[in-house]
């Protein structure tokens, strides 16, 4: 474990590589062991402020945490650095390069959320998504908890109920994933009102000479695969790599896919 300062709060970050790969976690505000066994070579992942055993802070807005990423390549003496944010941590790593794209080498989006481009994802996008698992013996039971939210019971229970559909394979590496805490109350500082416009977003990563992959799942109902193109469509030198059978956690549903898709596709990344 490495750390660091940035803004006065001490951050941590996990991992020693030469080249490496900096990893951002989602939840958001998730702590990031449960990137720990993410199959990409030289990983190197931070945990965000307020996480694992970074210190707590004033602001967890995530146009603020763009000073930590920053702050961790300086740190870290590199240049340039290879950036990858899964989930809400695709938000963080895409406004560190609308920022800060001249340090930017490659950027690697895993199952990113799409609302920092303003994508919506509807209800009848999730749908279709669901109702491919209609022979999964847990069905019933999650699908009757997505018919409650898109009846507008946003409660917790409701949405811990569709849990299943965020995986590929609902198992008890699937189900381990609640052990790794979430800062709750930074989360919900996480998408403050002025953290970022969607519309100066697209500007910015539409002139983005930077390779980019976006890896989707085929089932994630968070990032279905049509919306996913949609996002790639607006970096000009993306690829987009769709894993087979696999949810919002592409690396846990099937690591050697995973990491077989995810090498293959960074060396053909434009």
């Amino acid at each position: 474990m490495g750390t660091f300062t940035s803004d006065g709060v001490g951050l941590a970050y996990h991992g020693e590589a030469a080249d490496p790969v900096v990893c951002l976690p989602g939840g958001p505000m998730q702590a990031s062991s449960y990137l720990a066994g993410l199959p990409v070579d030289n990983a190197v992942r931070l945990d965000l402020r307020g996480t694992g055993e970074s210190e707590e802070a004033g602001d967890y807005r995530v146009d603020v945490q763009v000073g930590d990423v920053e702050a961790v390549r300086r740190h870290l003496g590199l240049d340039r650095i290879r950036l990858l944010g899964h989930s809400a941590g695709g938000t963080l790593a895409v406004l560190y390069a609308a920022r800060y794209p001249q340090h930017v080498e490659e950027l690697l989006l895993v199952t990113p959320s799409p609302r920092v481009v303003g994508i919506e994802v509807t209800d009848a996008d999730r749908r279709e998504i669901a109702e491919k698992r209609h022979a999964e013996p847990w069905f019933e039971q999650a699908y009757a908890a997505f018919q409650r939210i898109w009846a507008g019971d946003f409660s917790a229970e409701a949405f811990q109920g569709i849990t299943p559909f965020l995986h590929g394979r609902w198992d008890a590496q699937a189900r381990a994933l609640d052990e790794h805490p979430r800062n709750d109350e930074a989360a919900k500082a996480f998408y403050g009102e002025g953290a970022f416009d969607p519309a100066r977003v697209r500007e910015q990563i539409g002139k983005l000479d930077v390779p980019t992959l976006l890896l989707a799942g085929e089932l994630d109902v968070s990032l279905p695969p049509r919306r996913a193109q949609e996002f790639a469509d607006l970096f000009p030198r993306a690829r987009l790599v769709v894993q087979p059978g696999a949810g919002h956690y592409p690396w846990l549903d099937d690591p050697e896919a995973f990491s077989a898709t995810f090498s293959a596709a960074v060396h053909r990344i434009p």
